[in-house]
């Protein structure tokens, strides 16, 4: 390749790399704007986990795309790895423990699978 060749690829992944970044930036900060804004605890959790995986995603691609270094192209992955796989998680447990503590509004939900799994057995409701 030459070096014209060269620069203009580094200057496309430089502004591709430049848009991910924001646009990461811009999905988090949405994703905070619903943490803030939404009215119970089901879709404040959504907002908490979808919008803001999707945006650190955004965030550590652009990196890659800039920083274009072996060992530090592991660790993102690492860092996309461990965000994909917790927070998920983390979300699905605040919404079982919202709802066996009674924080959902029922007029809220369009069906509600677990009424029916956790409230026959007389379990109490909350925190021990």
């Amino acid at each position: 390749m030459s070096t014209s060749t060269l620069d203009a690829l580094t200057a496309v992944a430089d502004v591709a790399s430049g848009v991910l970044i924001l646009l990461g930036a811009l999905l988090s900060l949405v994703a905070a704007i619903g943490m803030l804004r939404f009215p119970d605890v089901l879709t404040r959790m959504h907002s908490a986990t979808k919008p803001q995986v999707l945006g650190v995603v955004l965030v550590v691609l652009g990196l890659a795309l800039n920083l274009r270094d072996a060992s530090v192209l592991m660790l993102l992955l690492l860092v996309v790895v461990f965000q994909m796989s917790t927070s998920p998680v983390a979300g699905h447990m605040v919404g079982r423990a919202a709802f066996r503590a009674g924080q959902v509004r029922d007029d809220l939900l369009v069906v509600d699978e677990l009424s029916d799994t956790l409230g026959g057995d007389g379990e109490p409701r909350g925190a021990p």
